[in-house]
């Protein structure tokens, strides 16, 4: 696998309350888990405030970083929903409200007897260029442009967005993971793992400690693209510890 295999991915994360801790992030693993499962590499994650010099620096150094960046948080009805206006100013267009947003959520708004309002229609401002984002919980959506996806912040309404999203996106190869458990501390098997890590260079291998029950473990976790390479290094491992009287 070359670096042009891979494709690459960030998120920024978006919300004072999230930076305060009055809202807990439920987003960041549901999208690493996803990008995972088909075949995107999630390299960095930033969490900005409500602020939009600091979205608009955030997008535009992710952009440039990653082939995606994908937002949550800062499309909804509200004052400080300040997402769309940045990152149109990242991306120097401008931002109005689009008939094709407005034609998604009039229909399931009437059907639900909700007033169309001036606040509403603020989930409809779209930047110009953009591709819209399906959103199949509360119909106003969210965009891509460049190679940027808003999303919303609530985590079931971010999830379809998600889903819907990754019709538009190119993806790589698809990276396998084993594990192997170890009633050790990290520390006592530090070395061996470190020798073997540099036996299975194109091998990516971490380290995981907890202390379960009273009890050291360490969860070793090997990914690679290529099935065979992987058990083999997998295989490896597991003699190499057997041989120590670590498993």
């Amino acid at each position: 696998m070359t670096g042009s295999d891979i494709i690459t991915a960030a998120v920024l994360v978006i919300g004072d309350e999230i930076l305060s801790g009055r809202t807990k992030d439920r987003n960041i693993g549901t999208i690493a888990e996803h990008l995972t499962d088909i075949g995107i590499a999630l390299k960095e994650v930033r969490i900005v405030g409500d602020v939009a010099a600091d979205i608009i620096a955030g997008v535009n150094a992710l952009r440039a970083r990653y082939t995606y960046v994908f937002t949550t948080g800062g499309i909804g009805p509200t004052h400080d929903d300040i997402t769309a206006d940045s990152i149109g100013a990242a991306f120097g267009v401008t931002v109005d409200v689009d008939p094709r947003a407005v034609a998604l959520m009039q229909p399931v708004y009437a059907a639900r007897g909700i007033e169309l309002t001036s606040a509403r229609l603020r989930m409809a401002r779209i930047p110009a260029g953009a591709d819209l984002v399906v959103n199949s919980v509360s119909a106003a959506p969210g965009f891509k442009i460049g190679n940027v996806i808003v999303m919303a912040g609530v985590p079931d309404i971010m999830k379809a967005m998600l889903l819907a999203a990754t019709q538009q996106l190119r993806t790589g190869p698809i990276v396998n993971a084993v594990s192997i458990v170890v009633r050790k501390p990290e520390g006592d098997i530090a070395d061996l793992f470190a020798a073997h890590q540099r036996l299975y260079p194109d091998v990516v291998m971490g380290s995981y400690p907890s202390f379960v029950e009273g009890d050291y473990r360490t969860e070793l976790v090997l990914r690679s693209p290529h099935p065979i390479r992987l058990e083999e290094a997998r295989a490896g491992l597991e003699r190499a510890l057997v041989e120590r009287a670590f498993l």
